[in-house]
């Protein structure tokens, strides 16, 4: 039955190789729940094993929803996401199931937490002319015309995070205003519902043990040839957002003859990596969460009950 009956939502979160999945199945077990999912990488099809999908059989068994709702050569915003998240929200509301996000993308949970800014729609022109700056310039160089336009958020964002790099230059290039300011003003589109957050935490070193043998199990299930088909699409290239996700991006470049294979692997790990400290570090600021440092169904059952009562 769903337990909290003042329309509370729980955000399950924790970097990437955490275990969240795994949880959030078991927590299925013991609630009637509705599972959505809070990843930029699990919303293309045909992107399976290097984004560490739930396979079909748990798909079937535990449906998540925004899973498989776009193609790789598609455009999926934040504010899309957003838009869908609050309908199965209510869906799941109406239907007295408990909504539970589960994923490691925090822009998406910071979105939905705190509503949007009113930022300028890209157009083709616009992100064809910073795909185009982005390759001939590299992220870092990049970086640095950001540090002089908006240092607030070059601090914040990473020299290697090309994706929102591009997007801070192309928001000053089609507004005439920084990201910063502009983030300023949230619109009025938060989510109203109660927010109860349970973080997954493991320790960094467990983190990092789980990416490298997460990814060497990823190519021993064929990851270079799904990748090998996404490259049969004349419509996707690197400079895309579904082919910017780690891994995809040095498995492209491997099979472009840029980069050994081994070269390819390190690399790979090494991203995600990186990516698993900038998860780390963004959710060390949550406050008023249960966090975990394993995944413990007990502990996140007591917290559930506790909160909706």
């Amino acid at each position: 039955m769903r337990l909290l009956p003042n329309n509370s939502v729980i955000f399950l979160m924790g970097p990437t190789a955490s275990g969240k999945t795994e949880l959030a199945i078991e927590l299925c077990q013991h609630f009637d729940a509705c599972l959505i999912s809070v990843d930029s990488a699990l919303i293309y099809r045909g992107m399976d094993i290097g984004t560490a999908k739930p396979d079909a059989e748990i798909l079937k068994k535990h449906p998540h929803q925004l899973v498989d709702i776009c193609e790789p050569e598609d455009s999926f915003s934040v504010n899309d996401f957003v838009s869908h998240a609050k309908n199965h929200i209510n869906l799941a509301l109406k239907q007295n199931k408990l909504p539970i996000l589960v994923g490691g993308t925090s822009f998406y949970f910071h979105a939905l937490e705190h509503g949007l800014s009113e930022l300028p729609e890209s157009s083709n022109k616009s992100r064809a002319h910073f795909a185009k700056e982005l390759k001939a310039h590299g992220s870092e160089e990049l970086h640095k015309q950001l540090q002089s336009i908006d240092p607030v958020a070059a601090q914040r964002i990473h020299y290697n995070d090309s994706q929102r790099i591009t997007r801070a230059l192309e928001v000053h290039h089609l507004s005439g205003k920084t990201l910063s300011e502009l983030q300023g003003n949230k619109s009025e589109n938060a989510l109203s519902n109660p927010i109860n957050k349970i973080v997954l935490m493991p320790e960094r070193a467990k983190l990092h043990q789980r990416i490298e043998q997460r990814f060497k199990k990823m190519m021993d299930a064929g990851f270079l040839n799904e990748v090998e088909t996404l490259r049969g699409n004349t419509k996707l290239n690197l400079n895309l957002p579904s082919i910017r996700c780690v891994g995809y991006r040095q498995a492209w470049q491997y099979l472009d003859g840029d980069i050994s294979k081994n070269e390819m692997i390190e690399r790979a790990i090494i991203a995600t990596r990186q990516l698993c400290k900038r998860q780390c570090t963004w959710l060390r600021h949550e406050d008023s969460a249960l966090v975990l440092d394993e995944a413990n169904v007990e502990k996140a059952i007591d917290f559930i009950k506790k909160v909706g009562a």
